[in-house]
């Protein structure tokens, strides 16, 4: 089955991979996109590092049945810093989330939504 992720750095890469992916082949999609080793990279779930690089996804609680298309899961990844020797922390920036509808537009939608049914 297919899995739907959010791998999130400063760039978020969404891919699609089947449950038996293992991480180190997440790793290697990463690889081709941002040009950096398996080695340099550190994939999260919830805070806690998937280390075991023969896991397969499904082994680490990411299933098709919680990674759906409309909500894929957040995958979060710290790269190797080769000026110090070390990862970098984790940080995962918060989506930002769409504004309260103006009051015109609601009172629109409502008053759309009653003349339809005047019309039936």
């Amino acid at each position: 089955m297919d899995v739907y992720l959010m791998i999130c750095h400063k760039t978020t890469i969404f891919t699609e991979a089947k449950e038996t992916t293992a991480v180190h082949e997440l790793k290697k999609v990463v690889e081709g996109i941002l040009k950096r080793s398996p080695e340099e990279q550190q994939l999260y779930k919830d805070d806690e590092l998937l280390d075991d690089d023969y896991r397969t996804l499904l082994d680490c609680g990411l299933s098709s049945q919680s990674c759906s298309s409309h909500v894929p899961a957040t995958v979060g990844l710290a790269l190797f810093r080769p000026g110090n020797g070390t990862f970098e922390p984790l940080h995962i920036d918060p989506f930002s989330s769409a504004p309260d509808q103006p009051e015109a537009v609601k009172s629109q939608e409502s008053g759309s939504s009653s003349s339809e049914q005047t019309l039936h």
